[in-house]
This record gives C-alpha cells, structure tokens and sequence, in this order.
C-alpha cells in the first residue's frame, strides 16, 4: 500500500519530529531604558544592582511567553491530511470565518490525539500567562508595615528609602533581600504609572516630601506605554504625545533644557520624544498667533472674539492664557532654559 507524507498548507513537508514546540522568544527591553531603571535601582539601595539580579527579574515574562507558545504534534499533522487509499472520504464543508481565534483553539483541541500526554489545551496556556505572579515574601512583610506605600495603592517613594527602612528595622530586614525586593517593587508596571502621574515622593510615615523631577516622569511614561504596545498604536501614542507635552509644559523647562535630561540612545524613545517637541512647538505658535490676533482685533469680550472667528471660548481661553503666562515668565527670567541641570541622585 502506498503511503502518503503529510504536507503543510503552503506544499512543504511537513516536520517528523516527534513534537516540537513552536514559540517566540520575548524581546529584550531597549537599552536606553534598561539604563534607566538601573540607575532607579543603584539609588534606592545602596550599590548597584547586580546583572543576575535584573535577569531574574525578567525570568518571569520569559517563562510565560514559553507556556503560551503553540504545541503542534505530528498525529495532527496526519490527521488533517488524511490516508492516501482507502474509501473515499466524505466532501468537507467550506471554510467560514465562524469562531475566529477561539473557534480554531478549539477545533485544534478537539483534533488533539489524547494518547499524547504532552499536548497541552489552548485553555491551560491561556490561565498559565494570565495566572498573576507570586508576591516575595518581602514585599508582604512591606506592604503589612506600610500599606498607604506598598499597599492596594502604590506611591512613588523618597530617595533613600533603602536605607529608612534599615535604620527603622535593623534586624528584621536582610540587605541584599530588601534591596531585590525594592527593585521588583519600583520596576513594577503599578509603581511606574504611580510616577508618570507626576505625584510627590512619599517617606515611611506616608507623607509626601520631595517633587517629582519630570526626567523621572517621562521615562515613567515610555516604559508603561511600551509595557502596553503603544508604540504600535496610534491612539495610544498620540496620548503619550500630549503627556509629555503636559509634562514638559509643567517642567517649566525650556524645550531645550528637557531635552538634555530625557534623551537616551534609545531610538524609539528618541523618535517619540522628537515627535512631542515638534508638536508642543506648534502648539506654541498657534498659542501666539492667536495671542497677536486677539491684541489686534480691538475685541476686548472673550466671546465675541470667540464667536468672530468660530472657535470654542475654552480653547481660547486656555491658548491665550498659556500665551499670556509663557510671555510673562520669558520677561521675568531673560535666562530661563539655561538653569544648570539638576545634579541630585536620580533614583527611585
């Protein structure tokens, strides 16, 4: 009897290996932002964070892109190729677009052979990534002592809490354990959006004692919104345009002078950044436009001039009152923009 080799749906044939696991490997995070959050790291303990320390901290992510990967065995291979002699099999009904994703996870689970012990249901892969991860024991212990910072709500936390939580508990917390267990909780993606917030830093007794540098912002909000996939969203980037650009605008830093303290080598991060000033400053043009032709038209009635030129009385109110307050502090302060940077320990 002639034998049949199964074929793939593009003619190649298919694999004979006994099974093989199809999956992608997660991407490494962009260098200039690794940077970043070790420096968040080496200045809230008091050393450098070794590298086997942040690559245990991404093991997790790894493991779990493996379990959600693909099994495909050579039984379902055959299956749906079908013997070559035999009776002839019955015509099969058209293809529809019925079920979408989950329709076809479970077609494939039901053609699975259940003799194979090693395939695993689209189901299991599915809760394994979605199954949350263990909570340190550390981090329980800091969340009972300090519940309004590691709490159901995270704060951003002083500088130096490191070594507060030494000096307050010398013999219950182990150095090298509390410096591991600060840095998964300030690399987490519920700390960080705390950050891109813009809120104060907080100490041990919950009350907030230093402001948010907008360097620390704004490398908040690249990692949460690459965390997300934003770069491969439209939406989503444009509302990461308008938070930098409100957050350079609460900076009170020239577009310059921000620049300098956000830029890394990341090119991503870079071309995002370059999009945002290339936006704010024609927002800033429009503003002053506006601002000269409101000054021209002898209107001294908001609305009116509003209603003569068809726009909204709160967005001209909002442009002209920026335009207004830009122009006074530029008078006040001829030098403003080229403040030395600030040389304080960037850290969380």
């Amino acid at each position: 009897m002639a034998t049949r080799t199964p074929f793939d749906g593009c003619g190649a044939a298919a694999p004979t290996a006994p099974i093989q696991l199809i999956g992608v490997a997660p991407c490494a995070p962009k260098a200039g932002i690794i940077r970043y959050f070790d420096l968040i790291e080496f200045f809230m303990t008091d050393s450098a964070p070794a590298a086997s320390s942040l690559s245990a901290s991404m093991a997790p992510l790894a493991a779990t892109e493996v379990a959600a990967s693909l099994v495909v065995t050579p039984t379902e291979a055959a299956a749906a190729d079908g013997p070559a002699d035999g009776p002839a099999a019955a015509p099969r009904r058209p293809r529809t677009r019925r079920g979408g994703k989950r329709g076809a996870k479970a077609k494939a689970h039901a053609n699975a052979d259940p003799a194979d012990a090693t395939a695993v249901p689209a189901s299991a892969t599915e809760a394994a990534r979605r199954a949350p991860r263990p909570v340190p024991p550390m981090l329980e212990k800091l969340a009972e002592l300090y519940p309004a910072l590691f709490g159901a709500v995270f704060r951003p936390l002083k500088r130096g809490i490191f070594q507060d939580l030494i000096a307050a508990h010398p013999d219950l917390f182990e150095r090298e354990a509390l410096k591991q267990a600060l840095g998964l909780h300030t690399r987490s993606t519920r700390y960080l959006q705390a950050v891109a917030t813009g809120q104060q830093r907080y100490d041990l007794q919950g009350q907030p004692v230093e402001a948010m540098a907008p360097e620390h912002i704004h490398h908040a909000l690249l990692e949460v919104y690459r965390r997300r996939q934003g770069y491969k969203q439209p939406a989503l980037t444009a509302k990461l345009h308008a938070r930098i650009i409100a957050n350079i605008e609460a900076s009170g830093l020239a577009r310059e002078t921000y620049a300098e303290r956000v830029r890394t080598r990341d090119e991503a991060a870079t071309a995002l950044l370059d999009q945002a000033l290339a936006e704010l400053a024609a927002k800033v043009a429009r503003e002053e436009a506006l601002l000269r032709t409101f000054e021209a038209s002898g209107q001294k009635s908001l609305p009116a001039f509003a209603e003569m030129y068809g726009m909204d009385l709160q967005t001209v109110v909002r442009a002209l009152h920026s335009a207004r307050s830009r122009a006074a502090k530029a008078s006040a302060s001829p030098n403003d923009g080229q403040a030395q940077p600030d040389n304080t320990a960037l850290g969380l």
